[in-house]
């Protein structure tokens, strides 16, 4: 029996995480994590419930990385934790899984070993082969897991581009090989299913950077993220076609460039390249800056520019800031409020909604229609997106030939079985979201992000006393606190209001009651409850602290 484990991925955007199991043997796919929500204050990340491969960590062969992003490989320093599985990535992959494990103090420890697109790798009863497929960032791969039941093609996140750099383009003859053989289950991408047609051309992409550096009157500062390599290079290539001189800024985006260099992946020419200290010694229509922070993250170059807080770089009248990055859902107004403070500061700001300098990593519909004709599988799970997806994902492949009873539309935590009868879906394992905040990890549940959203919406009043343990006399206080909850000096008569409703929870309390003391501490909490909704239609986190003396 073939057992098909998704753990993160299926219902979300980000968290991928898969298992592969027969008998045995199991190994995993990515291992990624996904930014917090707009309800969860203070939480860091968010990484997947990965108990399933803990408690079966001795048959785990391997883990498998498809490509270098924090959705695919963020998780991965949390498991390290625990368990120490070898580690399989392309160069690029692996050399920036290699700064975020020495940031973790895992590097030692770490079994990491390459893998090419002409690797074979054997894992037990897996034999697993590697596809070259275009995304967004270099180096990305879909997996060939072989089975002693069929082949499963994992498609990883993928685009099929037919443009730009030879090995920056998904392998089709490879696909249509596979398809020819015979293809048990294919799991595909959904991300941009809902996008009709073809993902635009990279070299249109190239064409609208190198008009808009040659019309910028003054400085240019491009916004993008760290890894995508291939877009930084047809950001220098402008640059070059135009003498500009190129300076990165940001230590994301200087160790993935240093990274890509040394890999051959990003050419630079020497003299065109420029130091930060040499900023105000080259003429402003000849700068070129390539920064991070399209996103709108609070310490990264960009946002410290538009705050005016970034030591080198102040933005002025004539600078044009490009974000050549697809807004991800939930960051938009981050991302807002700094195109807002950088037209303040007098730069022209061009971003996705108003000029085509973005083209997607992930496949539209006519490219997964494609990928699905070339291995023309017997199975379809659709894979990497929210439920809409995966749900317009099947539909799509039935649309596309595959027969209804193989497409098997599956979410976290529900296995997909496949045995000599075929493929079905099977029992459910235990999944979920861990969230990491600061140095913990998962100590923060549904009850804590309530605490914290109550805190962020109506704020806190504390409330302290003392009481002689004798004779139940008040020897201190009521004393009232509140932050985030009135403006005491406008409105201090609430406060003072609320100090005769705690004394007369107290005048009300039977001093000889055993249990005085949370007796009090619940009156108070209902009383001050129920006083602040009538007189202010607010709901305050209410903290007494009541001690005997």
């Amino acid at each position: 029996m073939l057992k098909i484990i998704p753990m993160g991925g299926l219902g979300e955007i980000g968290l991928n995480m898969m298992g592969f199991e027969f008998d045995d043997t199991l190994f995993v796919v990515d291992a990624g994590l996904m930014f917090p929500e707009a309800d969860m204050p203070g939480v860091d990340c968010v990484i997947p419930d990965m108990s399933y491969v803990k408690a079966n960590r001795h048959r785990l062969a391997g883990l498998i990385l498809t490509h270098a992003h924090e959705d695919h490989i963020g998780a991965l320093p949390y498991l390290l934790r625990d368990i120490n599985p070898p580690i399989f990535g392309t160069p690029f992959t692996l050399a920036m899984v290699e700064t975020k494990l020495e940031a973790h103090g895992l590097m030692k420890q770490a079994l990491l070993h390459r893998i090419t697109s002409d690797s074979q790798l054997r894992l037990g009863p897996f034999t697993i082969e590697f596809i070259p497929v275009a995304h967004s960032v270099v180096d990305g791969v879909a997996l060939a897991i072989r089975t002693p039941l069929g082949t499963v093609i994992h498609s990883g996140d993928f685009k099929i581009s037919h443009t730009g750099e030879t090995a920056l383009r998904t392998d089709v003859n490879r696909l249509a090989c596979y398809g020819a053989e015979g293809v048990l289950a294919l799991l595909s991408d959904s991300t941009n299913v809902e996008n009709e047609g073809y993902t635009i051309s990279d070299l249109e992409v190239g064409r609208t950077l190198t008009r808009i550096v040659r019309n910028a009157p003054g400085r240019v500062i491009v916004a993008l993220f760290a890894s995508s390599i291939s877009r930084i290079q047809q950001v220098v290539q402008a640059a070059q076609a135009v003498g500009r001189r190129v300076i990165f800024n940001g230590r994301s985006i200087e160790t993935s460039v240093r990274i890509a260099r040394e890999l051959g992946h990003l050419n630079v020419p020497e003299r065109l390249e420029a130091a930060i200290d040499d900023l105000d010694a080259i003429p402003d229509d000849e700068v070129l800056i390539i920064t991070t922070g399209s996103q709108g993250e609070p310490m990264a170059a960009l946002a410290r520019m538009a705050h005016g807080a970034h030591k080198q770089i102040q933005i002025r009248p004539g600078d044009t800031v490009v974000l050549s990055s697809k807004f991800i859902p939930g960051n938009e107004r981050a991302i807002g409020r700094i195109i807002n403070n950088l037209y303040r500061r007098g730069a022209e700001v061009i971003y996705e909604k108003i000029s085509a300098i973005h083209v997607s990593g992930h496949a539209f519909r006519e490219e997964l229609k494609l990928m699905i004709n070339l291995t023309r599988p017997r199975h379809f799970i659709p894979i990497h997106g929210e439920y809409r997806h995966l749900l317009l994902h099947a539909r799509l492949a039935e649309e596309t030939g595959v027969p209804s009873e193989g497409v098997l539309l599956a979410e976290n935590g529900q296995c997909i079985v496949f045995d000599e009868n075929g493929g079905r879906l099977g029992e459910t394992v235990t999944t979920g979201r861990v969230l990491v905040d600061g140095k913990g990890i998962g100590d923060v549940g549904r009850s804590v992000l309530k605490e914290r959203r109550l805190l962020s919406e109506d704020g806190l009043v504390v409330v302290t006393m003392a009481i002689d343990q004798e004779t139940g006399i008040i020897v201190f206080g009521p004393d009232i606190v509140s932050r985030g909850f009135v403006f005491e000096t406008a409105t201090g008569h609430i406060l003072d209001d609320a100090v005769c409703v705690v004394l007369e929870v107290v005048e009300e309390t039977d001093p000889a009651a055993p249990d005085r003391t949370e007796r009090l501490r619940t009156g108070v909490q209902q009383a001050l409850r129920k006083y602040f909704e009538y007189t202010i239609r607010r709901k305050p986190v209410i903290l007494p602290f009541i001690m005997d003396i």
